[in-house]
């Protein structure tokens, strides 16, 4: 699924685990009551209930058109390998900002990945549903949306190489027409805590972390640095756009069948989709 650099911590370092947060302390006040995280939550049980989703299975091909026809102007990108993006868009002027998520899941037997590919997929879709009864501001940028195909490796050595098979194409065609890149991936897990990754943009990452203050999601991402992840993300850093990847990497259940409704809650999807939320909200205001 991700890695991490050589030399960088393993995702089970105690040393991480301060990170973790117990979920009963994660509870938004009203103030940041916008994202519907009930909706969200119905939307991951969706994902989970087709069963493994490894990319090019027919269950991955079903969830892209559930995927498509719940995003803005949905669409799909063809990838080599018969592989696809699905990709969408609330419009706007000037450069875009790119919320994703992957939704393939690691092919593994009995493997649903719940908070592995779901998680982040259903926050955005959500996101892109609440977005969409907002109003913006005049002048607000575009924001697109891409659930990316074929995030995990088909050779875990070599994982850059031959994972991340959909957003290095869309980095390559698409990163000059985009101003930030959010990328969501581990964020419904029930003990969440989700530090910076060390290559997510200092800049960017302070604005996620005012805007959770904001709303009450404060608690959910501490003021701490994990190892540098390799992830969807990591194709847009490359080509100079400011990004940031979403993920408590302290999970016990990482590439385990034990990745499912049991290590995810409502709970968290909601407190981390409101922080994503209202980021998103006041980016399109300031920009």
């Amino acid at each position: 699924m991700v890695v991490l650099k050589p030399g960088r911590s393993d995702p089970q370092e105690p040393a991480l685990a301060a990170s973790s947060t117990a979920t009963a302390s994660l509870v938004a006040p009203d103030r940041g009551n916008r994202f519907d995280g009930a909706r969200a939550w119905a939307m991951l049980e969706y994902q989970v209930e087709l069963g493994p989703r490894p990319a090019g299975s027919s269950e991955s091909r079903r969830l892209a058109a559930y995927i498509r026809a719940r995003l803005p102007r949905g669409r799909y990108e063809k990838l080599p390998g018969g592989l696809r993006n699905v990709v969408g868009e609330i419009p706007g002027k000037g450069k875009a900002i790119l919320v994703g998520a992957h939704y393939d899941t690691k092919d593994i037997p009995g493997f649903v990945g719940a908070n592995d590919g779901a998680g982040g997929t259903a926050q955005m879709l959500q996101v892109a549903a609440d977005l969409r009864r907002m109003k913006r501001p005049a002048g607000a940028p575009p924001i697109r949306f891409v659930a990316f195909d074929g995030e995990e490796a088909t050779d875990d050595a070599d994982f850059y190489g031959t994972g991340l098979r959909g957003s290095k194409p869309y980095a390559r065609k698409h990163a000059k027409q985009l101003q930030a890149m959010i990328l969501l991936d581990f964020v419904a897990d029930k003990d969440l805590g989700i530090p910076r990754d060390a290559s997510s943009d200092p800049g960017l990452w302070a604005k996620l972390r005012a805007a959770a203050q904001k709303v009450g999601s404060g608690d959910a991402f501490p003021a701490l640095d994990q190892g540098t992840v390799e992830d969807d993300h990591t194709p847009f850093i490359r080509r100079g756009v400011p990004s940031i990847d979403l993920i408590d990497f302290v999970f016990a259940c990482w590439h385990k069948t034990c990745d499912d409704l049991t290590a995810v809650s409502e709970q968290s999807l909601d407190t981390s989709g409101e922080a994503v939320l209202e980021l998103l909200r006041e980016l399109s205001s300031t920009a």
